[in-house]
Protein backbone atom coordinates (compact mmCIF):
# COMPACT_ATOMS: atom_id res chain seq x y z
CA UNK A 1 0.00 0.00 0.00
CA UNK A 2 2.90 2.53 0.88
CA UNK A 3 4.49 1.86 -2.14
CA UNK A 4 1.18 2.35 -4.25
CA UNK A 5 0.66 5.73 -2.00
CA UNK A 6 4.71 6.25 -3.06
CA UNK A 7 4.47 6.10 -6.71
CA UNK A 8 1.22 8.27 -7.19
CA UNK A 9 3.11 11.05 -5.07
CA UNK A 10 6.33 10.79 -7.54
CA UNK A 11 3.78 10.55 -10.57
CA UNK A 12 2.10 14.05 -9.25
CA UNK A 13 5.53 15.46 -8.67
CA UNK A 14 6.50 14.57 -12.28
CA UNK A 15 3.70 15.91 -13.52
CA UNK A 16 3.53 19.32 -11.51
CA UNK A 17 7.23 19.36 -12.83
CA UNK A 18 6.18 19.05 -16.69
CA UNK A 19 4.00 21.60 -16.14
CA UNK A 20 6.18 23.87 -16.08
CA UNK A 21 6.53 23.09 -20.18
CA UNK A 22 3.19 25.02 -20.34
CA UNK A 23 3.75 28.24 -18.34
CA UNK A 24 5.30 28.86 -14.90
CA UNK A 25 2.16 27.64 -12.12
CA UNK A 26 1.39 26.87 -8.66
CA UNK A 27 1.62 23.32 -9.17
CA UNK A 28 5.38 23.47 -10.43
CA UNK A 29 6.22 25.97 -7.28
CA UNK A 30 4.87 23.72 -5.25
CA UNK A 31 7.18 20.85 -6.48
CA UNK A 32 10.03 23.22 -6.85
CA UNK A 33 9.94 24.18 -3.07
CA UNK A 34 9.66 20.91 -1.73
CA UNK A 35 12.16 19.66 -3.41
CA UNK A 36 14.44 22.77 -2.15
CA UNK A 37 13.44 22.29 1.44
CA UNK A 38 13.40 18.00 1.14
CA UNK A 39 16.88 18.64 -0.13
CA UNK A 40 17.64 21.26 2.21
CA UNK A 41 16.43 19.19 5.24
CA UNK A 42 18.74 16.17 3.96
CA UNK A 43 22.00 17.99 3.74
CA UNK A 44 21.20 19.25 7.89
CA UNK A 45 20.74 15.59 9.00
CA UNK A 46 23.84 14.55 6.93
CA UNK A 47 26.05 16.97 8.17
CA UNK A 48 25.26 16.77 11.80
CA UNK A 49 25.33 12.69 11.80
CA UNK A 50 28.09 12.48 9.39
CA UNK A 51 30.36 15.43 10.10
CA UNK A 52 29.10 17.08 13.93
CA UNK A 53 28.37 14.15 15.67
CA UNK A 54 30.95 11.71 15.12
CA UNK A 55 33.93 14.52 14.46
CA UNK A 56 33.10 16.87 17.02
CA UNK A 57 30.45 15.68 19.77
CA UNK A 58 31.83 11.90 19.89
CA UNK A 59 35.41 12.95 19.61
CA UNK A 60 34.96 16.02 21.92
CA UNK A 61 33.88 13.33 24.30
CA UNK A 62 36.26 10.58 23.79
CA UNK A 63 39.63 12.31 23.20
CA UNK A 64 41.50 13.95 26.35
CA UNK A 65 43.78 17.16 26.93
CA UNK A 66 45.00 19.82 24.62
CA UNK A 67 43.61 17.58 21.57
CA UNK A 68 40.01 17.78 22.90
CA UNK A 69 39.79 21.47 23.30
CA UNK A 70 41.37 21.91 19.52
CA UNK A 71 37.92 20.25 18.54
CA UNK A 72 36.04 23.39 19.75
CA UNK A 73 38.10 25.96 17.46
CA UNK A 74 36.90 24.55 14.02
CA UNK A 75 33.33 24.44 16.06
CA UNK A 76 33.57 28.50 17.38
CA UNK A 77 33.98 29.09 13.14
CA UNK A 78 31.00 27.11 12.52
CA UNK A 79 29.06 28.64 14.82
CA UNK A 80 29.70 32.36 14.64
CA UNK A 81 29.16 31.94 10.34
CA UNK A 82 25.89 31.42 11.61
CA UNK A 83 25.94 35.28 12.95
CA UNK A 84 24.79 36.42 9.40
CA UNK A 85 21.57 36.49 10.73
CA UNK A 86 21.88 39.10 13.33
CA UNK A 87 23.17 42.09 11.93
CA UNK A 88 25.05 43.47 14.86
CA UNK A 89 27.63 41.02 15.08
CA UNK A 90 27.16 39.86 10.85
CA UNK A 91 30.99 40.65 10.54
CA UNK A 92 31.56 38.02 12.70
CA UNK A 93 31.05 35.26 9.86
CA UNK A 94 33.35 37.15 7.80
CA UNK A 95 36.11 35.33 9.50
CA UNK A 96 34.63 32.22 8.87
CA UNK A 97 34.02 32.92 5.06
CA UNK A 98 37.63 33.95 4.68
CA UNK A 99 39.01 30.36 6.67
CA UNK A 100 36.77 28.91 4.66
CA UNK A 101 37.52 30.16 1.13
CA UNK A 102 41.48 30.19 2.26
CA UNK A 103 40.98 26.40 3.01
CA UNK A 104 38.90 26.11 -0.06
CA UNK A 105 41.83 27.53 -2.44
CA UNK A 106 44.72 26.20 -1.25
CA UNK A 107 43.26 22.52 -1.82
CA UNK A 108 41.60 23.47 -5.08
CA UNK A 109 44.69 25.03 -6.21
CA UNK A 110 46.65 21.62 -5.29
CA UNK A 111 43.79 19.51 -6.45
CA UNK A 112 43.51 21.23 -9.78
CA UNK A 113 47.33 20.90 -10.52
CA UNK A 114 47.90 17.56 -9.66
CA UNK A 115 44.63 16.31 -10.90
CA UNK A 116 43.90 17.98 -13.59
CA UNK A 117 47.13 20.19 -14.78
CA UNK A 118 50.08 17.35 -14.74
CA UNK A 119 47.66 14.61 -16.11
CA UNK A 120 46.56 17.07 -19.21
CA UNK A 121 50.23 18.07 -19.63
CA UNK A 122 50.66 14.54 -19.73
CA UNK A 123 48.28 13.26 -21.91
CA UNK A 124 49.35 15.89 -24.17
CA UNK A 125 53.19 14.84 -24.79
CA UNK A 126 52.27 12.10 -26.85
CA UNK A 127 54.20 10.43 -30.22
CA UNK A 128 52.99 12.01 -33.46
CA UNK A 129 52.37 8.60 -34.99
CA UNK A 130 48.77 8.76 -35.41
CA UNK A 131 45.84 11.79 -37.02
CA UNK A 132 44.39 11.99 -33.64
CA UNK A 133 47.58 12.46 -31.55
CA UNK A 134 48.46 15.09 -34.55
CA UNK A 135 45.41 16.94 -34.13
CA UNK A 136 45.41 16.86 -30.69
CA UNK A 137 48.85 18.44 -30.68
CA UNK A 138 47.96 20.51 -33.01
CA UNK A 139 44.58 21.85 -30.96
CA UNK A 140 46.27 22.00 -27.87
CA UNK A 141 48.95 24.30 -29.52
CA UNK A 142 46.12 26.62 -30.94
CA UNK A 143 44.20 26.66 -28.05
CA UNK A 144 47.51 28.01 -26.09
CA UNK A 145 48.41 30.89 -28.92
CA UNK A 146 44.75 32.05 -28.52
CA UNK A 147 45.14 32.80 -25.05
CA UNK A 148 48.78 34.51 -25.67
CA UNK A 149 47.89 37.61 -25.14
CA UNK A 150 50.83 39.18 -24.21
CA UNK A 151 51.61 39.10 -28.53
CA UNK A 152 49.65 41.35 -30.97
CA UNK A 153 47.52 38.07 -33.18
CA UNK A 154 48.75 39.13 -36.67
CA UNK A 155 50.16 37.57 -39.10
CA UNK A 156 51.15 33.69 -38.08
CA UNK A 157 49.84 34.30 -34.32
CA UNK A 158 46.64 35.18 -35.94
CA UNK A 159 46.25 32.42 -37.96
CA UNK A 160 47.18 30.27 -35.11
CA UNK A 161 44.49 32.13 -32.84
CA UNK A 162 41.72 31.71 -35.49
CA UNK A 163 42.63 27.77 -35.70
CA UNK A 164 42.66 27.65 -31.79
CA UNK A 165 38.96 29.41 -31.84
CA UNK A 166 37.69 27.02 -33.60
CA UNK A 167 39.06 23.98 -31.56
CA UNK A 168 37.71 25.93 -28.21
CA UNK A 169 34.17 25.99 -30.25
CA UNK A 170 34.16 22.69 -31.08
CA UNK A 171 34.98 21.78 -27.18
CA UNK A 172 31.96 23.85 -26.22
CA UNK A 173 29.67 21.96 -28.69
CA UNK A 174 30.79 18.73 -27.41
CA UNK A 175 30.30 19.84 -23.21
CA UNK A 176 26.97 21.28 -24.85
CA UNK A 177 25.57 18.33 -26.44
CA UNK A 178 26.69 16.08 -23.29
CA UNK A 179 24.92 18.39 -21.28
CA UNK A 180 21.51 18.21 -23.40
CA UNK A 181 21.92 14.11 -23.25
CA UNK A 182 22.62 13.98 -19.64
CA UNK A 183 18.75 16.15 -19.65
CA UNK A 184 17.47 14.23 -21.89
CA UNK A 185 18.54 10.68 -19.88
CA UNK A 186 16.70 12.41 -16.69
CA UNK A 187 13.17 12.61 -18.98
CA UNK A 188 13.83 9.60 -20.34
CA UNK A 189 14.24 8.02 -17.16
CA UNK A 190 10.63 10.47 -16.06
CA UNK A 191 8.80 9.43 -18.78
CA UNK A 192 10.00 5.28 -18.39
CA UNK A 193 8.52 5.64 -14.59
CA UNK A 194 5.58 7.11 -15.84
CA UNK A 195 4.85 4.62 -18.91
CA UNK A 196 5.99 1.78 -17.09
CA UNK A 197 5.67 1.99 -12.96
CA UNK A 198 2.58 4.50 -12.59
CA UNK A 199 0.44 3.57 -15.78
CA UNK A 200 1.33 0.12 -16.46
CA UNK A 201 0.39 0.99 -20.45
CA UNK A 202 3.54 -1.40 -20.79
CA UNK A 203 4.51 -4.42 -19.57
Amino acid sequence: MMQIIGTWIAAGLTLAIFSFLYKDNPFYKFAEHLYVGVSAAYAILYVFYFDVKPLLIEKFITEQGAERWIILIPAVFGLIMLSRWIPKISWLSRWSIALTVGIAAGLGITGQIQGILLPQIQGTLVPLTSVNNVIMVIGVIATLVYFYFSIAHQGLVKHGARLGMVFIMVAFGASFGYTVMARISLLIGRLHFLVYEWLHLVK
